[in-house]
């Protein structure tokens, strides 16, 4: 059994343990020989494997009645990870999702590290600058990067910690983001155990 993320530009795969990221542009399902269980957020791409018995879509797994319908699958897959606990899955955009006896409490979405520089930058010349991740969010600062880590992070950091423990950490930038937490849980293979847990469940909607 293959497990497969597939986003816009990367098709993310997982099997026996191991992660291989191909491009979506360069990448043949047909090489594919076991049956890969996939989500995906590529139209395009659901197209060119609608016909291939072997690849069976997530989504039809999922108790819809658990989240809302417009809930991304990326999210609703980090969320089946967890029994309970906070989730926050800090890739383009930070989604915050709680979980509780199996059961989605609700969540939020902000901007992400890299994509909340960039808002910053484009607001004006003088604010394009890097986030400093080493700041004290406790102190006032009395610099420019300094000012706009704390503007950005001390909000959310304090959101976060109001939820409750357990906190698990995945995506691009969950090393990052931490750094704030003393008792994270950092784990970039979350989407796929949530997958998994899925499949096991065999939960058909």
């Amino acid at each position: 059994m293959i497990l497969c993320d597939i986003g816009n530009t990367s098709v993310d795969l997982f099997y026996e343990g191991k992660r291989t990221k191909l491009s979506v542009e360069n990448f043949d399902p047909y090489i594919l020989l076991n049956d890969v269980y996939y989500v995906s957020v590529n139209a395009s791409f659901n197209e060119r494997i609608r016909d291939y018995p072997n690849w069976y879509d997530l989504r039809e797994f999922i108790d819809w009645e658990k989240y809302y319908p417009t809930m991304g699958i990326d999210r609703i897959m980090v969320c089946e990870a967890v029994e309970d606990g906070v989730i926050v899955d800090a890739g383009s955009a930070i989604t915050v999702d709680v979980m509780r006896g199996g059961i989605y409490q609700g969540g939020f979405i902000s901007l992400g590290l890299r994509s909340a520089e960039a808002a910053y930058a484009r607001l004006s010349s003088a604010l394009d600058v890097s986030f400093n991740f080493e700041v004290d969010l406790a102190k006032m600062a009395k610099n420019t990067p300094d000012a706009l880590t704390v503007g950005f992070m001390a909000p959310l950091i304090e959101k976060i910690e109001r939820l409750g423990k357990p906190l698990y950490m995945s995506g691009g930038d969950a090393r990052l983001l931490s750094r704030f937490f003393s008792e994270a849980i950092v784990d970039e293979d979350l989407i796929f155990k949530g997958m998994k847990k899925l499949i096991e469940k065999g939960v058909k909607c």
